[in-house]
Formats: C-alpha cells, structure tokens, sequence
C-alpha cells in the first residue's frame, strides 16, 4: 500500500495504517449533500448545539467533522471562510487540529486498556465528562470550542446520561459533533437534541480507488469495491495485511448462512487465532457486511437479520474484551446468520 507523510506521530487506534488521519484530510469525498447543509447553517450564523454524523464506518464521518472543526476555529460562525467550509492548509488553526495541540478542539474516543494493550470496547462516562471542564473554559475573544465524540455510539449508560446533561444546557460558541456508526443505539433524547447529517456509502469507487491505491488493477479494485460498501475507510484496511481474507471469509459466512461449512469455518477460526487482533477484524467486516446488505433491503422483512446485526455486534465486542477462544464466537455467528436466514430468507 502506498505510504503517506504524517505531519505528527501520534497513536491513533482510528487510523489505517499508511494514510492520513481524518484530522489530517482536507479532502471529503462524495458527501456534497451533508457538507452543504453544514454550510449554509454555520455560514447563515445559525449553527445548531449539536450534529449528529451519522452512517457507515469508513465514509467520511470522521473527515467531515474535522472539516468543520477547522471551519469553526478559523472563521466562526461566519461567511468570511469558503463556501465549502475548506480552510488553508497552512492556516493555524488547521496545522493544529493536524497536531492535535487545539485548545479550541477535545476528541473523546474509546482508549486503549493499559493492562490488556487493546482498544476498549465502550467509551467510559470518564471521558464524556471531560466535556464540562472543556466547555467550561475561556474560549478566547470571539473564539468558538469544538468537541468531537467519535463515535458516539460506543458510550455506555453512564455516559450516555451525562452526554444528555450537557445537551439540556448548551454553552455559547460551542459545538458538540457526534460520530455515529449506528445511530440507533443512541438514545432518543440525545438524537432529539441533534440535527442530523446523514452520509451516504459512495456509488462509485474506482476513481478514488486508483488514486489511493494505484498498484491494484481494475479487478482488484473491482473486489475491494463490492466487499467494502462504497466504504473509503473499509476499501483501505481490506487492501492491507490480511483484511482481504477477512472480509472475504465474512461475506462467504453471509453468502452461505443457510448452510454453512462448518469444519471450513473452525479452520478459519484456528488461523485468525493466529492472526493480529483477527477476532475483532472479523467481527467488524461480518457486521458492516451485514449492515450493508440490510441497508440494501429497506421495507424488507428484516427484523430477524437486524436481531443477527445486534447480536454479532454484541459476541464479538465481548470475545475480544473477554480473549475468548475465537471457534466458539465464529461458530455462534454462524448459528445466528443460519437463524435469521430460516426465518426471513437469504439476505
């Protein structure tokens, strides 16, 4: 895979290995809808307390609110910045969302467990009470805060409670950006009190894709494009190390979920067992898998396949907390998906 210059080495559990972080990306890529509502809300002065980003891992969530993070430090609420909330590259505030050194901007995102050495699996009431503190200070003359909270679903009760608690009293020239994956695990109150900016999976992929990875040819790209999608974020990961065999595995585990192989699938499980944090890629390439193909069958009967999505989501984010052994949990999503087949048919 191509490698890119970082401007900073930072530990970022979020970025794919080789490119740019979000923060560091200037360039939002199919997402003109979102990026315009934005605009017209923040540059007519009339910005809400809260959006709510929501979609798909790997689309651009991430990109598009580090876009207007900058926008926000830079120019306000205003329209002396572009119509497409771009700022310099070179301009201070963007050279300090890169660096991570903004006072104006807190990222809240789930850590790593010093004891363990993996990311933990929900995003602690510890850290969204950070947000008080933050919104608390002195902004500086004119100055906007930005908080971004990637991703928001991943908060637990507690968190999610305390979260609600600053949203019911909203301080001045402050902007909370919620990342969401699934926004429906959020509670009502909290999506109530956001305005929603809903990303769209890209239709078209080729081009992106020979710019970023130009060393694949057109049936690779081909592939990348089908397993990830129209994911950006998802197309990257799959085209380094072992995430191809991943996804590939995952979206044959949903291809067949009437039937499955299972001496196939133990096999597969002993060799992911052997495999980089292979339980927790698999778990997350069989649930965007899944994910896009109930998105794919809205008005269908999907109740069964939704309870498969939410279930999977859940043995997997407890195998890997818990270091389970990976046949048991591969085995248990394969009696889900069969489940869920038997009662509403292949998916």
């Amino acid at each position: 895979m191509a490698k890119r210059t970082r401007t900073v080495e930072i530990a970022d559990t979020d970025r794919v290995e080789g490119f740019p972080h979000p923060r560091e990306v200037h360039r939002l890529v199919g997402q003109d809808e979102a990026l315009a509502r934005a605009a017209r809300a923040i540059r007519g002065q009339r910005p809400p307390q809260a959006w709510l980003i929501s979609g798909p891992p790997g689309i651009g969530k991430a990109t598009l609110a580090y876009r207007i993070a900058r926008y926000l430090l830079e120019y306000g609420a205003t329209d002396r910045g572009p119509a497409d909330l771009s700022v310099p590259e070179k301009s201070a505030a963007a050279l300090q969302v890169a660096a991570s050194s903004h006072p104006g901007l807190l990222v809240l995102k789930r850590g790593v467990n010093p004891d363990t050495g993996k990311l933990m699996t929900i995003l602690s009431v510890d850290e969204i009470r950070r947000l008080a503190g933050f919104f608390g200070m002195t902004s500086g003359a004119g100055g906007w805060r930005v908080a971004i909270v990637d991703t928001a679903d991943d908060m637990n009760e507690a968190a999610a409670n305390a979260l609600l608690k600053l949203l019911e009293e909203p301080p001045s020239r402050a902007m909370l950006l919620l990342v969401a994956n699934s926004p429906g695990r959020l509670l009502p109150t909290i999506r109530s009190r956001c305005q929603r900016l809903n990303l769209r999976p890209l239709k078209d992929m080729d081009g992106e894709l020979k710019t970023l990875l130009p060393e694949l040819d057109a049936k690779e790209r081909a592939s990348l494009e089908r397993l990830s999608g129209g994911s950006i974020g998802m197309a990257l990961t799959l085209a380094g190390g072992e995430g191809m065999e991943l996804a590939n595995e995952a979206d044959r585990l949903i291809e067949h979920a009437a039937a499955p192989d299972i001496p196939a699938l133990l096999a597969f499980a002993d060799k992911m067992n052997r495999m980089t944090d292979g339980l927790e890629g698999f778990g997350q390439f069989l649930a965007d898998a899944l994910g896009t193909r109930i998105r794919a069958r809205a008005g269908a009967n999907l109740r069964p396949w939704l309870d498969a999505w939410e279930k999977i989501n859940r043995s997997f984010g407890r195998s890997s907390a818990l270091h389970l052994d990976p046949r048991q949990t591969v085995l248990g999503a394969a009696r889900t998906l069969s489940d869920a087949a038997r009662r509403a048919g292949a998916i």
